[in-house]
């Protein structure tokens, strides 16, 4: 201890002199300035830069052409003969004895649901359901971005009218969100809102990237240059899978134009020591990390739940994030087997427990001409193999080291936590990425495809969350 402050009046004393003491006041100065400048950039850091990209064939013109295009969905003859005949020259596999969906789709089942396709379900009346909603195109950076756009039919005097985009992800489409489009475009509580479902770039309509790098930021780019050619300032966000992720990053690029974000597919997974501590304490005493029972019912085995399971179900994700093309090109010439891929995926991830059923659980909460639709969007537009290079682009790279990743969500948030959804996340731990979060709902069921399976559901815990924000911000 004498040691120590003999040392420190020995620097006093050395700093006496006009030399040092300029030199330490330097070295004050110097410290302080990189301490603003880091916070500075700490505070810039609160928006995700929106850069600018082109994604179209050749180089950008001059002038780029932004009309909005009305856009109806047509089928023929030919296309239809086409798909019969592949279906009709399928070589089906022999199936394994009482293998479930522990292998993949069912091959016993699978033949059930291609009879069904090739001999009962109808394109043409599938094409009229579709085309229920206007659809549109628009040109943004070189690619052809198709919409639909739903406005209510009446807006009663003293109800609030709030645009609202939808965003889907993989193996889905616009086509997820046709149960809940009537439900939102009806004036409810004083609020109705104004509908804009766009497909991702390279799925279904959408035109694909023609070159390397299309991720969620470019994705998140492109529609608000749709929102904003629409005519829009500010709008709600709603998104699950992918579309959750881009509609972060719109929230992240420009927060003042968005009024509230709606995700039903949320994961933070880099809490450091905070969620070490959960995991560790969870279990025994989880009010002591931020846990509810709820959360360590839907958590542990944490193992068995989130990592094991997870193995089981993410091969297609180490294709996809790896080499795409080459799986998809058998998906692209096969109808068979991109349904197979597909509606697998409508299987498990609807209930991990579905994997143990003949048929997969599928007809426990979708209709066959939903799912062979969904499948159809893909198959008829030759747009599987783009829409798995979507994992490619975001993953070549580790996800957590993005940009988008040092940058918190600072808009309102409203969090809709399914209990089958792929993977879950208590509100302490997602408050590590949100910041302001308005609501969080543990949804008393449903999976991975919230608008698909539980239309109500969803729509009416965004209705009340939407709610809550009118409310903050008329206070």
């Amino acid at each position: 201890m004498q040691s120590l402050e003999a040392a420190y009046q020995a620097l006093a004393c050395s700093l006496e002199a006009p030399g040092l003491r300029l030199l330490a006041v330097s070295t004050a100065v110097g410290v302080g300035g990189l301490l603003v400048g880091y916070l500075a950039c700490r505070r810039r850091a609160r928006t995700l830069p929106v850069g600018e990209g082109w994604w179209g064939a050749g180089d950008r013109p001059a002038v780029e052409d932004q009309e909005i295009r009305p856009f109806v969905i047509t089928t023929s003859d030919t296309e239809i003969e086409d798909l019969h005949r592949r279906i009709d020259q399928m070589r089906f596999s022999v199936p394994l004895e009482n293998s479930c969906f522990h292998y993949g789709f069912n091959l016993t089942y699978l033949q059930k649901v291609v009879s069904y396709w090739r001999n009962q379900f109808d394109w043409k009346k599938q094409i009229k359901v579709l085309n229920k909603y206007p659809h549109f195109k628009t040109r943004i950076e070189g690619l052809d971005v198709h919409f639909i756009h739903v406005r209510p039919a009446t807006v009663p005097q003293g109800c609030t009218l709030r645009p609202l985009m939808l965003v889907h992800g993989w193996p889905g489409s616009f086509y997820e969100f046709y149960r809940v489009l009537p439900l939102l475009t009806q004036p409810r509580d004083g609020l109705v809102f104004e509908v804009i479902c766009p497909s991702i770039p390279g799925y279904g309509y959408s035109e694909a990237p023609h070159k390397q790098g299309f991720d969620s930021l470019a994705a998140a780019r492109v529609f608000l240059k749709l929102m904003e050619r629409l005519g829009f300032t500010d709008f709600y966000l709603q998104g699950g899978d992918w579309g959750s992720l881009i509609t972060t990053n719109m929230a992240q690029m420009k927060p003042e134009c968005v009024k509230g974000l709606h995700l039903n597919m949320f994961s933070v997974t880099r809490g450091g020591l905070g969620m070490l501590l959960s995991l560790l304490v969870g279990p025994y005493l989880p009010f002591l990390v931020g846990l509810t029972r709820e959360d360590v019912r839907r958590l542990f085995p944490y193992m068995e739940r989130n990592v094991y399971e997870i193995l089981r179900e993410s091969g297609y994700l180490h294709i996809q994030a790896t080499k795409p093309d080459s799986a998809g090109c058998g998906l692209n010439d096969s109808p068979v087997g991109l349904a197979a891929y597909i509606l697998e995926k409508f299987s498990t991830w609807t209930d991990f427990q579905h994997r143990g059923l003949e048929d997969g659980g599928l007809e426990r909460k979708f209709f066959l001409d939903d799912l062979l639709t969904n499948v159809m969007l893909y198959w008829t537009t030759g747009s599987i193999v783009p829409s798995m290079r979507f994992y490619k682009e975001n993953l070549k790279e580790n996800i957590h080291k993005r940009v988008d990743a040092r940058v918190g969500v600072y808009v309102p948030t409203g969090l809709a936590a399914f209990p089958h959804e792929l993977l879950h996340c208590p509100r302490s731990w997602a408050r590590w990425r949100y910041k302001n979060i308005v609501s969080y709902s543990y949804m008393p069921r449903g999976g991975h495809f919230a608008a698909f399976e539980e239309p109500e559901l969803l729509t009416d815990d965004f209705r009340e969350f939407a709610k809550k924000v009118e409310k903050i911000e008329k206070n």
